[in-house]
């Protein structure tokens, strides 16, 4: 881990060493003499990360590249901030600026040269060193072809695990044997996938080694993929196991034949035999590619299973029928039972004294029902006899992960993973670990501090946003991230880090000076590290050394203050790129966020500020402004002076779910519309000509207009035409009475994935059955008479939909179509009194909500047709709605199949919630 965090850091200098070249002409020399030694740095820790020799003196070597790479970036950022600061000083008069401010500059100049020389020394000096302790020339085996070694005996001993042992396996075995013993004839692949240590490798194993699996086939063979591998030795593997489980002889001159002779010999000899094929630690799909063709379908009822950490390598096609199995985690109960018979083998029945329960349940909760980390932490707790000695491990296990040989087995399984992740991508994970335990985070703040950090590499003709999201799918498709909630079309909403993950993490981060986190408790002397993470604040933060070069302050302590977080606390961060005060009670912006020349990122949303400075201008380098319920309602002029700006989110909620003024936008000056770079602009109040000014913005892909009058119409379309990127579109019409001006023919929106509509809309819109790329469709107060669900029904993408006052109609019948619905809400239809679901309409919708519909008669007519129906959400709606669906009911049949059916009620001013199910 070491060696990437430094890669990154000497990547992202050659980077800003390059693209500044005007600002820094005269420190030239020594700059590109600090280049060249930089990127020689870069090339030798690449190899060392392909390498993994990690002996005391690379370490070292590593430390001293990093802490002067460090030097480097702070000298630079100072240079810039010098500059910066003479550029946005007051204007002086020619005389007294040549008096004063050029003998300044050059002054400067002359000790940053000077600065950048001395480093450049250092940097001579330590290849010096190495040179006379031969450090970087190390050989013998590599960490992580120990590990390779660890986990390959890890498998084979899953083999021999005894059945009392295991726990919670039972189930998933059944479901493996069923796909295994199935009747199909047709060749069939099977993939359990799972994060590391999940449980995958010993719940196949003990589903091959079934004895009635063993005589279902002719031959079995199990062999051992993992990240390094070599197709022949896979081969031959293959052909040996095979022959071993007929206790047959093989080949004697297996060894010596070629790639074709290995595929020829192993395909005659499965000709006419049933098989079964298990490729454990697969990680690459191309393993599949690589051996499928002597694996031939000869529908003689043939079976492939594979174990992955990678769902990419999980949902790919194979080319036959493939089932997928996502390995659960334990349930409480049952990691509770394993963590007990490990940690206290030696008591009578196996069972926690009652002075440790509170403490051995924090152990077990830490572990999230990952099988590997509960039998580990319970052989590491087996020896631990005192409260004191329990209490110890609880408060330090982010110590014992990195230090306790007892806990390797964890720590090895996660490294393996780690490891494997591009160097990219690894620096986005770190970033993750300076998030809460259990803090479920958005997909979209996420990647916006991985863009203003730097970690996301340009890629031609994609945006950074494009790319980011891509980083964050292989995190998740590698099951280093959860998803703890999707969006409509399937994408992460949330995600969450795993505790263990995490503090495996965290303690690299500190280490690397990568990142820090405060925990209110510690006093702070010195901080090192370039990121600080603030999660819990006993009092205030004391100035202390090192303050100056963290570049990234997230504040998850929402109860601070405008009084805490001072203005001269954040003057001490003056070299920020990232500021998060998401949720943090403050009521004003400190007045020295505006000096923040570095500053990417400023997220405010949910703070109580009221205003923004005109000095705001100021931030020259913000990509990324969220003030997003804030008490803001307008923008002060400076903000077009934001040049750099790509993403200003701006809206608030002011009313109920059911209001027509949910949503309010904000007002911005008329010359926002200098601000080209803009992808993303939610929701600007229109007035004057800011509709007919929007059009100038051509980058947008998201878009959101409140205050839209029926009069607008020409100038809306016109604008909207020339926003060609266009992926979201939000219009609010200026009150409830107001026509929204959506009747014209539409401008082509080929990329149009979300549509939300709040207003009147006097006819059915014939174009929306041209959005084609749609996922998600909102019409608020629409107030339609005619059935606008002809229209809708055939659009091939669309998974959400949400009608709240959007048709008067006494029937709403789904005739057909919406096959890829997964979401409907119908909200607030105060004459609909019936409502019809045709079979095999909306085959996938998984929510179904029906909430303030007064007028209806009965349940949804169709709803026993839904069969992945998931949840069924019913809301102020009549009594003679719920009573037939009770259990004993008389439509009871007709829902009987859903997992949850949620009745909403009101009683005494107060919600109550029902669980029909």
């Amino acid at each position: 881990m070491a060696y990437s965090a430094t890669d990154l850091l000497i990547g992202k200098l050659v980077t800003i060493l390059e693209n500044e070249g005007t600002t820094i002409a005269g420190v030239r020399d020594e700059v590109d003499k600090i280049k060249l030694e930089l990127l020689s740095m870069k090339a030798f820790l690449e190899d060392a990360e392909a390498n993994k020799a990690k002996t005391e003196g690379e370490k070292l070597w590593v430390a001293s590249i990093r802490d002067l790479a460090y030097g480097v970036e702070d000298i630079i950022d100072e240079f810039m901030y010098h500059m910066y600061e003479k550029q946005s000083g007051r204007r002086l008069s020619r005389r007294l600026h040549m008096a004063i401010c050029i003998p300044k500059t050059l002054w400067f100049r002359r000790k940053t040269a000077q600065r950048l020389r001395k480093i450049t020394g250092k940097i001579k000096d330590i290849s010096e060193r190495n040179q006379r302790y031969d450090v970087g020339h190390v050989g013998g085996t590599s960490t992580s072809e120990d590990i390779h070694k660890w986990v390959q005996n890890q498998a084979d001993s899953s083999f021999f695990i005894m059945e009392e042992e295991l726990v919670g396996i039972e189930g998933q075995k059944q479901i493996l044997m069923g796909w295994l013993m199935d009747e199909v004839q047709h060749q069939t692949v099977v993939s359990v996938v799972g994060m590391g240590g999940s449980g995958k490798t010993t719940l196949v194993a003990k589903t091959f080694t079934n004895e009635r699996v063993k005589r279902h086939f002719d031959c079995c063979a199990w062999i051992t993929v993992s990240q390094t591998y070599a197709v022949v030795d896979l081969l031959r593997s293959l052909i040996m196991e095979l022959h071993k489980s007929r206790k047959e002889g093989f080949p004697e001159n297996l060894n010596a034949m070629s790639h074709r002779e290995l595929l020829e010999l192993l395909t005659n000899y499965l000709g006419s035999k049933k098989y079964l094929v298990v490729l454990d630690d697969v990680w690459e799909i191309r393993v599949w590619g690589e051996i499928k063709v002597s694996l031939q379908d000869r529908q003689l009822g043939s079976r492939i299973v594979l174990t992955t950490r990678n769902e990419e390598v999980a949902s790919n096609s194979f080319g036959v029928e493939s089932y997928v199995h996502h390995i659960r985690p334990l349930q409480n109960n049952e990691a509770w039972e394993l963590f007990s018979k490990k940690a206290f083998s030696t008591n009578q029945h196996k069972t926690c004294p009652p002075d440790l329960v509170a403490l051995a349940q924090k152990l077990v909760e830490k572990c999230e029902g990952l099988p590997l980390a509960v039998v580990a932490l319970g052989g590491l707790m087996s020896s631990k006899k005192s409260l004191d000695q329990w209490q110890q491990v609880c408060n330090s296990l982010n110590w014992h992960l990195d230090n306790n040989s007892l806990l390797d087995p964890v720590k090895n399984i996660l490294l393996l993973s780690f490891n494997d992740l591009p160097s990219q991508l690894k620096h986005c994970f770190l970033y993750c670990s300076l998030v809460p335990e259990d803090f479920s985070i958005k997909r979209k703040r996420l990647i916006r501090l991985w863009i203003a950090e730097g970690f996301v590499e340009n890629v031609k003709g994609v945006t950074p946003e494009q790319v980011a999201d891509g980083y964050l799918w292989q995190l998740c498709f590698r099951s280093m991230l959860e998803v703890v909630k999707r969006n409509g079309t399937g994408r992460p909403k949330k995600v969450k880090m795993h505790d263990l993950m995490r503090e495996l993490a965290l303690s690299t981060s500190e280490k690397e000076k990568f990142g820090l986190v405060y925990e209110g408790r510690e006093v702070m002397e010195d901080i090192s590290s370039r990121r600080l993470s603030i999660h819990k604040m006993e009092g205030e933060i004391k100035p202390c050394p090192g303050m100056s070069n963290i570049r990234s302050l997230l504040v998850f302590a929402t109860d601070m203050s405008s009084l805490t977080f001072s203005n001269a606390l954040l003057s001490r961060f003056k070299l920020l790129r990232t500021l998060d005060l998401e949720r943090v009670q403050i009521d004003k912006l400190p007045g020295a966020v505006v000096n923040l020349f570095n500053l990417r990122y400023l997220n405010l949303m949910g703070t109580l500020i009221e205003e923004l400075p005109e000095s705001i201008g100021r931030l020259r380098n913000l990509q990324f402004l969220n003030l997003r319920r804030t008490k803001i309602e307008s923008l002060p002029q400076g903000i077009a002076k934001l040049l750099n700006l790509r993403h200003l989110i701006m809206f608030r909620y002011s009313g109920k779910v059911m209001d027509f003024r949910l949503v309010r936008g904000t007002r911005a000056p008329s010359n926002i519309c200098k601000l080209q770079k803009l992808q993303c602009l939610s929701i600007i109040e229109s007035e004057g000509d800011t509709i007919r000014l929007i059009g100038n913005m051509t980058q947008l892909r998201s878009i959101g207009i409140s205050n839209v009058k029926e009069r607008d119409e020409i100038d809306l379309w016109v604008s909207i035409k020339k926003l060609t990127p266009l992926q979201s579109m939000v219009l609010i019409a200026s009150d409830e009475e107001e026509i929204l001006p959506v009747k014209a023919q539409c401008p082509p929106l080929p990329h149009l994935r979300t549509l939300f509509l709040f207003g009147r809309l006097q006819n059915v819109i014939p174009w929306f059955s041209s959005l084609h790329s749609l996922t998600a469709l909102v019409l608020r107060w629409s107030k339609l008479e005619d059935d606008l669900l002809p229209q809708i029904e055939a659009l091939p993408n669309l998974t959400t939909l949400s009608l709240c006052n959007s048709y008067v109609g006494e029937e709403l019948c789904f005739r057909r179509g919406f096959v890829k619905l997964e979401r409907l809400q119908l909200l607030k239809l105060a004459s609909v009194k019936k409502i019809t679901i045709e079979k095999g309409v909306m085959p996938n919708l998984q929510i179904l909500r029906v909430d303030h519909c007064m007028e209806l008669k009965a349940v949804p007519l169709g709803l026993e047709y839904l069969s992945n129906l998931q949840s069924l959400g019913l809301a102020a709606v009549p009594i003679e709605v719920i009573q037939p669906i009770r259990k004993g009911g008389e439509d009871r049949f007709k829902v009987q199949h859903i997992p949850e059916i949620i009745h909403v009620f009101e009683q005494s001013s107060n919600s109550v919630f029902e669980n029909l199910a």
